[in-house]
């Protein structure tokens, strides 16, 4: 009985493992996948993709930085779909009652900011282009894109679903066909557009860029993996979806370089006389990203502050749509720096799993009040991600916290 009542009144189970009846088809979770990856911002890193590499070098980039974030969040995946549990519940096995109240502010915090800045990528080109850059025109469409894209977030995951139905088919089709028509009007072959401009970026330092353009939102992956039919269902549409939606947005940006010198399709596609087509794909391709980020953000707040995830919604939404375009022109470099700090919370919460899984069953165990060593091994691995200037980030930061954490699970298991 009480599974029934948990699924009428909250159909997103803020707070219990999704059951199987409330389980979505492959088609349904590879669609908002893709969605989820289908990230604006990925482009600017493609743009400088493009100035830094040779097309070999791109490409070469990709499918580097392509297998380790697609490793990552595969099984986050994994996880997320075995249990039917969010990242918050996950986070509280692992980190203890309290001590999940970090990643959930971590990633409610990043989520909301690059909320925030998603709907000034929207309203600040379509405002120049259309309405003379008009201050007033800009915050017009930040309030009316942030309406819309709270909303689809509020209503959860069958909105979620609407959503990426309809944006992924149109977003990957116009796009693509934008950027062929713009190459086919360049001058000379996409290689030796590549090569022009090549030359200060490695490919491993290139593979970093690609993992650290995602690798935040990727975290919060078990929040939608959760409902999928099983685990391999989740680990599939995962990868596969990082893998076709990094990359596109990668090559969006990339040739909008190349051929219009921006970082966005928005760009290439008014340079193509595509106006009202540029428009179209350009919310859809941030909506998608942005209401799974506003998702993500209500679920956190809900786990720190013991609230209703529907009402965190709006809040984390109205905090995004009031700070949009301060976040775009002040924030960005810190969410970056942020997006550091979130590698090691999801490491921890995969080791937690499998090192600890008969503690998974729903409601099988009194959790900890605070795991240490779980907390530690986030903050010294954010640390770690940010001053040390080798290798990888990301990385660097996982590797630091899975150390810390693994040892402290041995000794307190000792």
């Amino acid at each position: 009985m009480n599974s029934r009542t948990n699924t009428k009144t909250d159909i997103d189970f803020a707070e219990t493992s999704v059951p199987q009846s409330a389980r979505r088809s492959f088609l349904t979770m590879f669609m908002i996948m893709l969605g989820f990856t289908f990230f604006s911002a990925s482009m600017w890193v493609g743009q400088t993709l493009a100035e830094g590499l040779d097309f070999g070098g791109f490409v070469g980039s990709l499918i580097l930085g392509g297998i380790i974030l697609a490793l990552y969040t595969g099984l986050l995946g994994y996880v997320g779909a075995r249990t039917g549990f969010s990242l918050d519940l996950l986070a509280r096995r692992a980190f203890g009652t309290k001590g999940s109240y970090l990643p959930s502010a971590m990633i409610s915090f990043t989520q909301i900011g690059w909320f925030g800045v998603g709907l000034a990528m929207f309203a600040i080109p379509v405002a120049n282009e259309l309405l003379g850059g008009s201050k007033t025109a800009q915050w017009i469409l930040v309030i009316i894109a942030g309406i819309c894209m709270t909303a689809s977030a509020y209503f959860g995951i069958k909105s979620l679903t609407i959503v990426s139905y309809i944006a992924v088919p149109l977003v990957a089709v116009l796009g693509t066909v934008a950027m062929i028509m713009a190459v086919q009007r360049g001058d000379g072959t996409i290689i030796d557009q590549f090569a022009a401009s090549s030359g200060t970026l490695t490919i491993v330092g290139g593979a970093g860029l690609v993992i650290g353009s995602f690798v935040s939102g990727g975290t919060a992956t078990p929040n939608f993996t959760r409902f999928a039919k099983n685990a391999k269902d989740g680990v599939i549409t995962t990868v596969i979806a990082f893998f076709i939606g990094n990359s596109l947005m990668f090559f969006f940006g990339a040739v909008s370089s190349i051929y219009v010198g921006g970082n966005d399709i928005f760009e290439v596609m008014i340079n193509l006389n595509l106006f009202y087509l540029a428009i179209l794909v350009l919310g859809l391709n941030i909506w998608t990203t942005n209401d799974n980020a506003l998702y993500s953000a209500g679920l956190g707040l809900a786990n720190i502050f013991h609230q209703e995830k529907k009402p965190m919604v709006l809040l984390s939404g109205l905090i995004g749509t009031v700070g949009a375009v301060w976040m775009y022109w002040n924030f960005v470099s810190f969410l970056n720096i942020l997006n550091c700090t979130l590698p090691p919370v999801g490491i921890i919460l995969v080791l937690g799993y499998f090192m600890h899984m008969e503690d998974y069953k729903d409601g099988s165990r009194n959790l900890k009040t605070v795991d240490w060593s779980a907390v530690l091994g986030v903050v010294a691995g954010a640390v770690v991600a940010n001053l040390l200037h080798w290798g990888i980030a990301s990385i660097n930061g996982m590797v630091v916290a899975a150390v810390i954490y693994v040892i402290g699970q041995k000794v307190l298991k000792n």
